[in-house]
């Protein structure tokens, strides 16, 4: 009886070792994501390209202002983009394929 015991002991301690290690997480603000408007290259945004397009990977003109890429949130507003503009975190009139 005694080696029973022992054996679901170790088993018992086995699974909430395992159990443990899954509930280990990342901290919520490393995963926190937003949409910014404007930073994403030509074909490289993850949603939303205006008019005409579908979704991801359909923009067409770098830093199209109404395409978005998830960024790790607080970061949008102070991403560079040539012409010393930024990114936003609403849909930009700027940088538009034309019509």
């Amino acid at each position: 009886m005694k080696n029973k015991a022992m054996s679901a002991a170790i088993v018992a301690g086995a699974v909430a070792t395992a159990i443990s290690g899954l509930t280990v997480s990342t901290p919520a603000h490393a995963q926190a994501k937003e949409k910014c408007y404007g930073v994403s290259l030509k074909g490289q945004n993850d949603c939303k390209a205006g008019p005409g397009t579908t979704c991801a990977g359909t923009s067409t003109v770098d830093y199209q202002g109404n395409a978005w890429t998830l960024v790790p949130k607080g970061t949008c507003t102070t991403m560079d983009v040539p012409g010393d503009r930024h990114g936003s975190l609403t849909e930009l009139k700027r940088d538009l394929p034309d019509a």
